[in-house]
């Protein structure tokens, strides 16, 4: 049984007026236990609409969403507590940080949990060491941090409600190289520390291909291909047609092959590149 499904999702804004809209149609996803599963799309194409109905925080206009086999919206009770459970970061700071700390952020979702104050302390520490915030970042204000700091602290405020499932919109948009690795390392560190999901949005196709096992492509508000990375970015003419593209070093990999190196298609992860160079230098070494 899937940890996290949808069947026939769909959702309408503004249903019934000159201003409705179809975001979502008839979605159809499932999720394992422990996975990390990722979702790609153009601007528009349904994306975050779609991950905001997996913990409730939108509800159907048809369709349902199940998680541990049980309707999300079973009752208010479900819903609430299915929050805790499947913890949602936004892509839109501020829409997950209102408070006057750091730490009363972080604290936030366990303290509606009903934990202890030393339950909730100790928890908020935690995920602000596992994110690597220091503690003297606590007693701030989340707006006097930088970018990056302020999605650590999004991030630690959901994982101190220690989900089940983690679902992140865009965690890496907008930080430099070393900051986008810090993030993912937290991500990585958290999926294999506690065998949680893990769902990403992301633009970038980097990496999805280096971190993902199952990639999701989301199209005019309809999913347009699913499976493994490899499986994906070799459909690069449809990628295209939805405008999207294949990873960086794809292209690089395809030129080489256009130059006569015996490259395969399928390389998508600048890993892969470096062994494949390598093993053709030292080919060439010993003829």
């Amino acid at each position: 049984m899937a940890s996290l499904e949808t069947r026939k999702l769909t959702h309408v804004y503004s249903p019934h007026t000159p201003f409705e809209r179809v975001a979502i149609r008839d979605i159809d996803f499932a999720a394992e236990k422990g996975e990390f599963l990722g979702i790609i799309g153009r601007t528009g194409s349904g994306k975050s609409t779609f991950i905001q109905h997996l913990n409730g925080l939108l509800r159907p206009t048809s369709g349902s969403v199940y998680f541990g086999g049980e309707d999300i919206h079973a009752s208010k009770d479900r819903t609430r507590a299915v929050r805790f459970k499947v913890g949602l970061v936004l892509r839109v700071l501020e829409h997950q940080l209102f408070e006057e700390t750091v730490f009363r952020d972080i604290a936030f979702g366990p303290k509606n949990m009903g934990l202890s104050a030393a339950e909730i302390d100790e928890r908020v520490r935690e995920a602000a060491g596992f994110v690597g915030l220091p503690e003297s970042v606590l007693e701030k204000s989340p707006f006097e941090l930088s970018g990056g700091q302020k999605r650590r602290v999004a991030i630690a405020g959901v994982i101190a409600m220690l989900p089940e499932v983690l679902i992140l919109d865009e965690p890496t948009a907008g930080l430099d190289p070393r900051g986008r690795d810090e993030i993912i390392a937290n991500i990585r560190q958290y999926q294999r520390s506690t065998g949680a999901t893990v769902i990403m949005v992301s633009h970038s196709m980097e990496d999805v291909a280096r971190l993902v096992d199952r990639l999701f492509v989301f199209n005019e508000g309809q999913i347009a291909l699913t499976g493994t990375p490899a499986e994906v970015f070799s459909h690069s003419q449809e990628l295209r047609d939805m405008g999207l593209t294949v990873p960086k070093v794809t292209m690089v990999a395809q030129r080489l092959r256009a130059l006569g190196l015996d490259i395969t298609p399928d390389i998508y992860t600048t890993e892969q590149l470096k062994t494949v160079l390598c093993a053709l230098k030292g080919g060439q070494a010993r003829a």
